[in-house]
């Protein structure tokens, strides 16, 4: 069940998706952390964020649209408060989700992080407003993109992964940019862009208007990104989106993907990592699957 990715072996190829695990250790006692192939962290920026006010997730007919605004306790709370618990269980790899209103951020929470032990990469969220660039999101736009991946380059000899939105015209070009600017790996997809409206009030349901849905209703799409980006791209994908099954992660690696993250899955079962990671293994002795690796890129497409 090992998998390498970008340098890292993970036990398996199972990953907690960021936003949905908080800091990992809230886990323990619900999920056997070894049992996983890694985690990644909420969302990690240079001062604390309280995010946005409550509604902020709303369930959907096949999924959630979320708003939370990136709430966390800060780079210096983190180091100092949740990371060294998390020393407990070493053979799940720790990947710490990184975000930022400017370039600047981002390589300022690196480089804090850069002290610290126990982190096996950085998943740089590329889906935040770029105030420098009027609001445009780092991951929409090709030279933000391209900027932001080589500045953290220079600042960190870690992993680094590029988590994309689908919220692009190509997610294959955007995968290459990221790339070629020395990401070590490409995560997809974040949520979709979206609204929902209550028809009483003829108000928003969120109280930011726009959120972002994720869920089973996503993963046909996030199954076609990774299987574009993984032919686009010569660094390993991890592929999420709507992931609720030991099959539908299979999916996933059979259009590309190294590995996977899940996400909404666990706000409906706590122990959906640990049941999928373990669903897969079975999975694979019943398809005579004798390398979990072997199935990457494995699809079919002949006529």
């Amino acid at each position: 069940m090992k998998v390498q990715l970008a340098g890292i072996e993970l036990a398996n190829p199972v990953i907690a998706a960021s936003g949905t695990f908080g800091y990992g250790i809230e886990f323990e006692e619900m999920v056997s952390l070894e049992r996983l192939g890694g985690f990644v962290t909420k969302g990690i920026s240079i001062q604390p964020l309280t995010g946005h006010a409550a509604p902020r997730i709303l369930q959907t007919a096949a999924g959630m649209m979320n708003a939370i605004g990136l709430q966390n306790v800060g780079v210096d709370a983190f180091i100092a408060e949740k990371l060294p618990a998390l020393a407990r269980y070493p053979a799940c790899k720790i990947f710490v989700n990184v975000f930022g209103y400017t370039v600047g951020e981002y390589i300022s929470v690196i480089q804090k992080l850069n002290e610290a032990e126990n982190i096996a990469a950085y998943e740089l969220n590329v889906s935040c407003p770029n105030v420098h660039a009027g609001g445009m999101t780092f991951g929409a736009d090709p030279g933000s993109l391209e900027f932001l991946v080589s500045s953290a380059r220079s600042v960190t000899k870690r992993p680094l992964i590029a988590k994309l939105s689908p919220n692009v015209t190509s997610i294959a070009e955007m995968a290459r940019v990221a790339a070629n600017s020395g990401a070590d790996a490409i995560s997809l997809v974040n949520t979709f862009l979206a609204l929902s409206i209550d028809i009483e009030t003829r108000k928003p349901r969120l109280t930011n208007t726009t959120g972002g849905l994720s869920g089973p209703a996503i993963k046909p799409i996030a199954v076609r990104m990774v299987y574009e980006t993984a032919r686009a791209v010569n660094v390993p994908v991890i592929g999420m989106g709507g992931i609720m099954t030991p099959e539908d992660a299979v999916e996933f690696m059979l259009a590309g993907a190294t590995a996977v993250q899940v996400g909404t899955a666990s706000y409906a079962d706590p122990r959906a990592t640990e049941r999928i990671a373990k669903g897969m293994e079975s999975w694979c002795r019943s398809h005579h699957v004798e390398r979990v690796a072997s199935l990457t890129g494995a699809i079919d497409i002949s006529k």
